[in-house]
């Protein structure tokens, strides 16, 4: 029995914000509504059933939370729902679509527990679905993605280099710069020189 509904609109132009919340009198229909309505449709479109948190630090810590990607087409949330549910309780999954409502090919899994998600990537990292191997592992949000690229980019590549350059003037001179591990001295197809350091 449920006790209210309450959709959420802009408060500006009152439009939906395309999320509800229900609160139900009793956990277990809370429950039964998680495990039988979830990703069906309603006008049309399918909804994703979770359970509501209060904490935001939950989600936003990323604790828990695994990425997906090559996945098959046909997969869909309920698919991805029913893969990774048995490795412990799901707080949401969604398979990212395009403007067409078609799978862009990955997903994303949020576990209650960060053990979860480790033994959903151990188990399910390589395996085969719907004849694809797909990719599972921690995700990582883009912020934090551009800053471990940005740490590990440490070669430089140089070009426009005249003839007759030495390596010991271009360590010399791009050692002002940084501790160098190497500097290699080539030539491009041009016969042109062209280097590249190593920081």
């Amino acid at each position: 029995y449920q006790r209210r509904v309450h959709g959420c609109r802009d408060n500006i132009t009152r439009r939906s914000l395309g999320y509800a919340y229900v609160n139900f009198q009793n956990p277990a229909d809370a429950e039964r509504a998680l495990e039988t309505l979830n990703y069906n449709s309603i006008k049309g479109k399918p909804v994703r059933i979770m359970w509501s948190h209060r904490d935001p630090g939950l989600r936003k810590s990323g604790a828990g939370n695994v990425f997906i990607k090559n996945l098959h087409k046909s997969i869909d949330n309920q698919t991805l729902y029913d893969t990774f549910s048995q490795f412990g309780n799901i707080l949401s999954c969604k398979v990212a679509l395009d403007l067409k409502g078609e799978s862009r090919g990955y997903g994303f899994v949020h576990f209650e527990s960060e053990e979860s998600a480790k033994a959903a990537i151990e188990k399910v990292n390589g395996m085969l679905l719907k004849s694809l191997q797909v990719y599972v592992g921690r995700f990582i949000r883009r912020s934090q993605r551009q800053q471990q690229s940005n740490q590990h980019f440490l070669n430089v590549y140089v070009k426009e280099l005249r003839t007759g350059l030495t390596d010991n003037e271009l360590r010399e001179y791009f050692s002002k710069h940084g501790t160098l591990k190497s500097v290699f001295l080539s030539q491009d197809k041009k016969g042109t020189p062209v280097c590249f350091h190593q920081f």
